[in-house]
């Protein structure tokens, strides 16, 4: 196997992991601004309230991002099995 193709599949690994965790990533840096600006505004610091609407928004995305994050794990890995006989040589 040649190298440019180890790069070509491991640059797309990469970015298949950076498609399928953006969504929850971006929820949950949204709600914990938004609760970062609350607690400054009301200078209540209180752990809890970072922490739980932070795990339900993931969960929601999760939930609602699941199925395009499934169809770009199983278009990644049929991908790579497509050509696994074009690894061994």
């Amino acid at each position: 196997m040649r190298t440019d193709t180890i790069v070509r599949y491991a640059s797309d690994a990469v970015l298949t992991t950076l498609l399928a965790s953006a969504p929850m990533l971006l929820v949950a840096l949204i709600i914990g601004l938004v609760i970062s600006v609350f607690q400054a505004m009301t200078q209540i610091q209180e752990q809890t309230l970072a922490f739980v609407p932070k795990i339900l928004a993931t969960m929601l995305a999760i939930l609602f991002f699941g199925p395009w994050i499934l169809t770009k794990l199983i278009n990644y890995t049929q991908g790579l099995l497509g050509n696994l006989a074009n690894f061994v040589r």
